[in-house]
């Protein structure tokens, strides 16, 4: 999980050396908190959100997969 939003944040970003994903592990839910530069958060995010919302819909998609709750945290 950790690996494919890295993949896909590098993707999108000017500076991909600044993204940082930390997982946090629970028993049913894993917290993944996404770290880009400033001037990248635009890009992550998207206009009306929609590049986080999409990003979250795969991460879902691939949690349930897995049989685990997914939350992407997108952090200043």
């Amino acid at each position: 999980m950790k690996e494919l939003i890295e993949y896909i944040a590098k993707s999108l970003v000017d500076k991909p050396e600044s993204v940082a994903v930390h997982e946090v592990a629970g028993e049913k839910t894993t917290v993944l908190e996404l770290r880009v530069a400033q001037e990248d958060l635009g890009k992550v995010i998207g206009r009306d959100g929609r590049t986080a919302r999409a990003m979250r819909t795969i991460l879902n998609a691939a949690g349930t997969k897995l049989g685990k709750r997914c939350v992407l945290e997108i952090l200043e």
